[in-house]
Parts: C-alpha cells; structure tokens; sequence
C-alpha cells in the first residue's frame, strides 16, 4: 500500500510541476494528504480533498 501511495504522489508531482501554480499547488497537497492519511490509517479520500484544496491555496498565493 505504501508503495502505491509513494508512486501516486511521485505520479501526481510529475504532471503538477508543469502546469500553473494553482494546479501544481494542488496535486502537490492532494497526493501529500492522500499519503498521510495512507501511513495513519486515515480516510485517503478525505486526506487528498483537505490536501489538494490547501495546495491550490498555497498555489494560487505563491503565484
């Protein structure tokens, strides 16, 4: 499962880091929420939804 979650995130990272910043800053928090709640045993969905919008945040800030 980790490895999944691992390869998910490198994936997500992948395609983020070429579009803007919104969407960048979203895959980026989306795929770290989705591994956190992984390790943690947590709601992956749940962890991804609270990533993903904190990162288009941060995204759309920093741009």
């Amino acid at each position: 499962m980790k490895n999944a979650v691992l390869l998910l995130m490198l994936g997500v990272t992948a395609v983020g880091t070429s579009a803007c910043s919104t969407l960048r800053g979203a895959a980026i928090g989306g795929a770290g929420g989705a591994g956190v709640a992984a390790v943690s045993g947590g709601d992956v969905e749940k962890g991804a939804a609270v990533g993903g919008a904190a990162g288009a945040v941060v995204g759309t800030i920093d741009n």
